[in-house]
């Protein structure tokens, strides 16, 4: 498995949004770290976005997994950027293969 960060961006006019779907959103995020999918999310504190932490078997598995989010269901999500992870320290270290 692949370690991923996932850093989604949010235009500041999709607070409404945002606040409508965060239920759902925040179901399917605790579903996948129960499953181990999911190694750590969260959003800035700015507002302006947030930072996930996932498992995938490689790019396309996440893509399908993105496409999932209600935040993305829901048109909350402006840009994503994503990237290979091999954390090395700390409590993540050891899950990038």
């Amino acid at each position: 498995m692949t370690v991923f960060a996932v850093e989604y961006v949010y235009d500041a006019e999709s607070a409404e949004t945002r606040d409508a779907a965060r239920p759902a959103h925040r179901e399917w995020t605790a579903e996948l770290a129960q499953d181990g999918t999911l190694l750590a999310s969260g959003p800035y504190t700015d507002g302006a976005g947030a930072l996930l932490i996932f498992k995938a078997a490689d790019e396309q598995a996440l893509n399908d997994l993105l496409k999932q989010d209600p935040f993305a269901d829901a048109g909350a999500i402006s840009g994503t950027r994503t990237m290979v992870w091999a954390p090395l320290t700390g409590l993540l270290a050891g899950h990038s293969a």
